[in-house]
């Protein structure tokens, strides 16, 4: 398996802790059974076009000519987009960060804000002449990416003219009438489609995700590859408890149901996955926060916030569980080996790599919290690869295709989220 999951942290083996009985979340396991069978049917009838994108790596030919197009001429490139336009994107490209894969590469921008006092300094700081934009927008009427959009497009015109606007920007919408769309057509920029029927916040592994992480370097097909493999063994799983990502919905459903704890810190030891945390916390947050129910991710880093949250995980009230993620880092890193004698805390460090004590201190943190009777999970990765970052995406969105089916939601809409867009288009119009 790509990773392993451990779930015995937040299985109560003595009473007094807030951790799940071995009985309430069995029975929650096996309701996953018809919850499965939902999965398997809507695979087998392409009704979700998301659970055939690890198929998708010959009809990524095309977006890997764009990006090797964009390697050759541009020296940085600004992605323009919010929400499931960037995450994704940011969380495949924070792979490259430090590897020699992106040496040679260009540099990218993730412009998910429509701060004014960011846009400028991106925009001031960066040489126009050689940057490539890339508008992303599923419905294409995303106000704030628009709005991107158009500046962008007036700063590079007025340096370049209009009719160089080509060579610098590329838009990705869905097919159809939408304005983004008829920007593109009218100023002859190079449109590519964004599948109809793949949600943002699902459409990591398509084009949407894919195409920044090429322009970096980033492994396309081993990506997919591992998303594949954990796919495929849900789908053939004979039981949910032989589905990873089954017993990881199980047991978020039964946390809430039984214990009433719907808090779920993810907290990763490995800062490439700071950008998968904030990733995870859409996912979470727009897909299972429906009718007066949610589980509210809470993202914090290994080791940063045993410093600023570890007081309130463990001495705060008792209504979270923790979700660590953990690659092998002992002996890795540069050696501590500079010594100052007399000092026992400088002794203690000695000959060791920074490695070790990244381990260390993520079991400490573990152990403290399980000595408190917090519940657990552990999902632990050799390294953290192309492969193994496919399958934790893939993991993480059948967990929560697979929780919002045992709960009766859907998890591809997000209608309160449209009410708050369309009056931010009403108090726009009537600024002065």
């Amino acid at each position: 398996m790509i990773y392993r999951q451990d779930i015995t942290g937040c299985i109560a083996g003595t009473p007094g802790t807030n951790r799940l009985s071995d009985e309430a979340f069995e029975d929650v396991l096996r309701r996953c059974d018809p919850a499965l069978d939902h999965l398997r049917k809507a695979y087998e009838n392409r009704e979700l076009p998301l659970l055939h994108l690890p198929d998708a790596g010959g009809r990524l030919r095309d977006v890997k000519q764009v990006a090797e197009n964009i390697r050759s001429r541009a020296s940085q490139v600004v992605v323009l987009g919010t929400g499931g336009s960037s995450l994704g994107g940011r969380t495949l490209a924070a792979l490259s960060e430090g590897s020699s894969s992106s040496c040679g590469k260009p540099k990218i921008h993730f412009l998910d804000s429509i701060d004014p006092c960011s846009l400028d300094h991106l925009l001031e700081n960066i040489d126009l002449a050689n940057t490539v934009f890339i508008a992303i927008s599923k419905s294409g009427r995303t106000i704030s990416t628009i709005a991107q959009l158009l500046i962008c497009l007036a700063a590079v015109s007025e340096l370049v003219g209009q009719g160089a606007l080509s060579e610098h920007f590329i838009v990705i919408t869905e097919p159809g009438d939408n304005p983004l769309r008829r920007c593109a057509a009218r100023l002859s920029l190079r449109i590519l489609d964004h599948d109809p029927h793949v949600g943002g916040r699902f459409s990591v592994l398509s084009l949407v995700g894919q195409l920044p992480a090429m322009i970096v370097g980033v492994d396309s097909q081993a990506v997919l590859a591992g998303s594949r493999a954990v796919l495929q063994s849900t789908l053939e799983a004979r039981t949910p408890r032989d589905s990873e990502p089954a017993c990881g919905a199980a047991l978020a459903v039964a946390m809430a149901e039984t214990q009433g704890i719907t808090l779920n810190v993810l907290m990763p030891y490995c800062d490439r996955l700071q950008d998968f945390a904030l990733w995870h916390r859409q996912l979470f947050s727009e897909s299972l926060g429906k009718n007066g129910f949610g589980i509210t991710p809470i993202n914090a880093m290994g080791t940063v916030d045993q410093h600023s949250q570890l007081q309130l995980y463990l001495d705060g009230p008792p209504d979270k569980f923790f979700t660590f993620i953990t690659t092998d880092t002992s002996g890795m890193g540069r050696r501590i080996s500079y010594s100052v004698e007399g000092d026992p805390t400088f002794d203690e460090l000695h000959g060791h790599a920074v490695g070790d004590l990244m381990e260390a201190e993520y079991l400490a943190t573990v152990q403290v919290l399980l000595d408190k009777g917090r519940p657990v999970r552990r999902l632990q990765l050799g390294s953290l690869t192309e492969e193994a970052l496919g399958g934790l995406l893939m993991h993480f969105m059948l967990e929560v295709i697979l929780a919002a089916d045992l709960l009766g939601l859907n998890a591809f809409d997000q209608p309160a989220v449209e009410q708050g867009k369309n009056l931010a288009s009403h108090y726009l119009e009537n600024l002065q």
